[in-house]
């Protein structure tokens, strides 16, 4: 099993606690908080980091006995008061019992940001590599790539076939989901701009999108597993994934794509 790489990200939140005295002029009491999601290794979609058993925070020595926090449960949130910035210590120990450290710097420059970190998994086996399974491909294994991870993995990838293709509407109808990517694709440049506006005007907070529209020109609306067909005329990309959108926004977008005679209605 060759080594497999899993992307996390690391969310930082921070604010002055009003009328708090962190007794050290100058610096006033802040309340922080850390939490850790995994990225999907295709989508980049955020999903629980339950690749770890647990992760343990190793704070500033002035935490005195709240120095080392351990959390056994995603999102692995820890989040404390204090005045002053520090590096730290972050230990996350994965199914396969490994203990992966990483360093952290926690400032007070922005009241959110978020950082990566690439981990590193060395032959994993048993749990680890079941979990691994659910948040990416795994070059050369035929679990991972075959027909039994089809039904694992949420792919809505242009083309493909054997994937997981049905999401309910609003309406409670099951809707064809590769038909959808297939209609949205042969849409024309306007019609797909008002696309991108209709997801930005309904997305919900687990919708995952990237959108890098520039001069109002589209090269392709790419959908699910990202596949780059970018029309070199255009500028431009808008990614979504479909299977994060709220039910109300598929039907639109399903009734919008039929209306312009972009969807066959025959079966």
């Amino acid at each position: 099993m060759p080594d497999i790489k899993r992307s996390i990200k690391i969310i930082t939140e921070q604010k002055i606690i009003p009328g708090a005295d962190s007794g050290v002029a100058g610096f006033p009491l802040r309340h922080w908080s850390m939490r850790i999601v995994l990225l999907h290794a295709d989508t980049k979609q955020e999903l629980d980091a339950d690749i770890f058993e647990s992760v343990t925070y190793v704070l500033h020595e002035s935490f005195g006995d709240k120095m080392r926090q351990t959390y056994k449960k995603p999102p692995f949130r820890v989040a404390e008061d204090g005045w002053g910035e520090f590096e730290l210590v972050i230990e996350l120990k994965d199914l396969g019992g490994k203990t992966h450290s990483i360093t952290h710097d926690l400032n007070f420059a922005n009241p959110h940001y978020e950082t990566k970190q690439i981990i590193t998994f060395k032959n994993p086996k048993g749990a680890l590599l079941e979990a691994l399974r659910t948040s990416g491909s795994i070059p050369g294994d035929p679990a991972a790539n075959g027909a039994d991870a089809s039904s694992k993995k949420r792919t809505s990838e242009i083309g493909a076939t054997g994937t997981q293709k049905k999401k309910k509407g609003g309406d409670g109808k099951a809707i064809d989901m590769d038909k959808l990517a297939d209609g949205l694709q042969r849409l024309s440049e306007d019609a797909l701009l008002h696309v991108v506006q209709m997801v930005h005007d309904h997305k919900s907070e687990d919708s995952w999108m990237r959108n890098d529209v520039e001069r109002m020109c589209l090269p392709s609306l790419q959908l699910g597993f990202m596949i780059t067909d970018a029309v070199s005329r255009l500028e431009g990309e808008f990614h979504v994934d479909l299977y994060t959108l709220p039910e109300n926004l598929i039907k639109m977008l399903w009734d919008y794509t039929t209306e312009m005679n972009a969807i066959s209605t025959s079966a």
